[in-house]
């Protein structure tokens, strides 16, 4: 089985959320052939930002942006139809870009948005976008954040554990994709001492067992350094094509999001990565 063809994850509605510019390419072509293999209803989402002032002040530069938006869209809508694909295209003009994602995710009831990532230089919070990091803060449902050259293949998985509510979340997750689509798992739990190193072989048995139940083929690692960088790392050495990891949906608000694992793995990883919502506490991964 082969996941070109079988719908890796079930969603019955995505939202595609884009900014504009060439770091959407690879979020775009991922949610195109994700809503063609999942026959799901797919909706891209654009913003604009504006205030009552400057659309009276500039309104003709406001008119010319929101013109090129518009373009935008309906570019991507066609390229969609060249899959055989209907979708829905969204306008949103707001102050604040992220807030009008996640509320047109709540309005729609998709089940994963999906978004861009910037590039590779400088800080974490430009490598991910500030809007990128409050929509997965704040997203009701899961989010997958696409790097512009990323090509998921679902062939080679790693899902970071630490034995909390939310990575056991994720590692289910990651299971029923690996499942699906005839690929293996590796669960990685990272340690920054041998003290640590029982707990870690606990967490990573625990998702082994999991996928040896489902008959999925999965390895237990337990590398030693931050969780963040043996993350990255192993992912690149492996050839990983997606990083799954889990944070609270009860707490993961952007100000928790931020300067989590999860968002310095998103900034720096080369591959994609799936974030999903579920468990009780914050992420400490």
């Amino acid at each position: 089985m082969s996941c070109a063809e079988t719908c890796p994850i079930v969603s019955e509605k995505i939202l595609l959320a884009m900014d504009g510019s060439s770091y959407s390419e690879g979020a775009i072509r991922e949610a195109i052939g994700f809503a063609k293999r999942c026959s799901s209803s797919l909706y891209i989402v654009s913003t604009l930002e504006t205030n009552p002032e400057y659309e009276t002040i500039g309104s003709n530069v406001f008119e010319k942006e929101e013109a090129e938006v518009m373009a935008y869209l309906e570019s991507i809508k066609a390229m969609a139809a060249n899959e055989g694909l209907k979708c829905e295209t969204i306008l949103r003009k707001s102050t604040d870009s992220s807030q009008a994602i996640v509320e047109e995710a709540i309005e729609k009831k998709v089940d994963i948005i999906v978004i861009g990532r910037r590039g590779r230089k400088g800080i974490v919070k430009l490598l991910m976008g500030e809007v990128s990091a409050k929509v997965i803060g704040h997203a009701p449902c899961n989010v997958l954040v696409v790097p512009r050259a990323a090509v998921i293949s679902y062939r080679n998985i790693l899902v970071a554990t630490d034995g909390s509510g939310h990575s056991i979340a994720a590692a289910e997750q990651a299971i029923r994709i690996a499942k699906r689509c005839g690929s293996s798992v590796t669960a990685l739990s990272s340690i920054r001492s041998n003290d640590e190193l029982g707990a870690a072989k606990s967490n990573i048995n625990k998702v082994v067992e999991m996928a040896q139940k489902e008959n999925v083929p999965a390895e237990g690692i337990t590398p030693m350094g931050r969780s963040y960088n043996v993350i990255v790392e192993t992912a690149g050495g492996r050839g990983v094509d997606l990083i799954v990891m889990g944070i609270s949906a009860k707490t993961a608000l952007q100000k928790i999001f931020t300067g989590s694992a999860a968002e310095q793995v998103i900034g720096n990883a080369g591959c994609a990565v799936l974030i999903v919502k579920g468990g009780e506490s914050p992420a400490t991964v």
